[in-house]
């Protein structure tokens, strides 16, 4: 983590994000009534359905830091991630009826030109949620919370979208009432695409998907360094929630003792959690192979098994 109130942070921003929410539904709400602009008040339910989904991230991030158990010997990380899809499914279902409650009134003919005030509540909107999403995306990625990181878009797709209400309603209030309803069903549009990635996200994550080849190339080179590692024959790890679990197997001299064995994992296991955040569970192994020495440029040669030679150290 960049700073030490980084995992302050992290329980603080969602009580932010719900508060924040709650008032722009509140204003935005009253503030496209009394203006009669459609876009606006389609913002303000935006608003209320982003107020469910903060409060589906805060109970995943209090749910998330439970220990693990007989039942999740892994930890309860991954709900952070189911989290994650029940907040794209919030945005998308919110557009759609965003969308059909601007469609109908278009073809229902019931349009007005709003009063220019309402320009007013969109941008406070469109300022407010970027300014949230900034918080939060900084938040999310020091802490690595896919929650936070969906909460985050989240009010990133509510800048865009209070973005095209300002455009539709300052279109509108030059003589183009229409603009108002149509900017509503642009928006809308561009929130599902924002929720499908989030679903999309959240199944890669459940599906334990790898860590970023830059976090595994430096827990390689980790445990390259350790005293008594010949190399590192296996690797592999995966997200649960906002921890990384990391299994490895590394070749060792197959002359030494139980006793240094395990100090070698306890070595590995150390300098990697030393090193790297968010590591949970580093689980190694190790292989016993014949260490030889090589006539030509005073290398190493490992041979686990008798036959060729497969890896090389310095």
């Amino acid at each position: 983590m960049k700073f030490e109130y980084c995992r302050d942070c992290r329980n603080e921003v969602v009580w932010w994000a719900f508060l924040v929410n709650i008032a722009q539904m509140v204003y935005k709400g009253l503030l496209g009534m009394m203006t009669g602009s459609a876009a606006l008040v389609a913002d303000a339910m935006h608003s209320g359905a982003d107020v469910v989904a903060s409060g589906v991230t805060m109970a995943s991030l209090k749910l998330s830091s439970r220990p693990a158990d007989e039942k999740h010997p892994y930890g309860y990380g991954n709900i952070q991630f189911i989290s994650s899809s029940i907040v794209g499914l919030i945005l998308i279902f919110g557009a759609i009826y965003l969308i059909y409650g601007s469609v109908s009134a278009i073809m229902a003919g019931d349009i007005s030109e709003p009063n220019p005030m309402a320009l007013l509540g969109a941008l406070i909107s469109a300022l407010t949620n970027e300014i949230m999403y900034r918080y939060q995306s900084c938040v999310g990625t020091e802490n690595k919370s896919p929650a936070i990181m969906a909460n985050a878009w989240d009010n990133r797709s509510d800048a865009l979208s209070s973005i095209g209400v300002l455009v539709g309603i300052g279109i509108a209030v030059m003589g183009f009432p229409i603009a108002d309803n149509i900017a509503a069903v642009v928006v809308g549009f561009m929130v599902i695409h924002i929720g499908i990635e989030l679903n999309q996200e959240a199944i890669s994550g459940l599906m334990d998907s790898s860590l970023d080849i830059d976090d595994l190339k430096e827990i390689y080179d980790l445990a390259e360094e350790v005293e008594g590692v010949i190399g590192v024959s296996y690797l592999r790890g995966r997200h649960v929630g906002e921890e990384m679990h990391v299994d490895l197997n590394v070749y060792v001299d197959k002359g030494l003792t139980v006793k240094e064995g395990d100090q070698i994992v306890r070595w590995i296991q150390e300098r990697i959690r030393y090193k790297m955040e968010h590591i949970h569970d580093i689980r190694v192994s190790l292989t016993p192979a014949q260490v030889v020495k090589a006539q030509q440029g005073g290398k190493s040669y490992m041979d686990a098994s008798g036959n060729a030679p497969f890896v090389t150290v310095n």
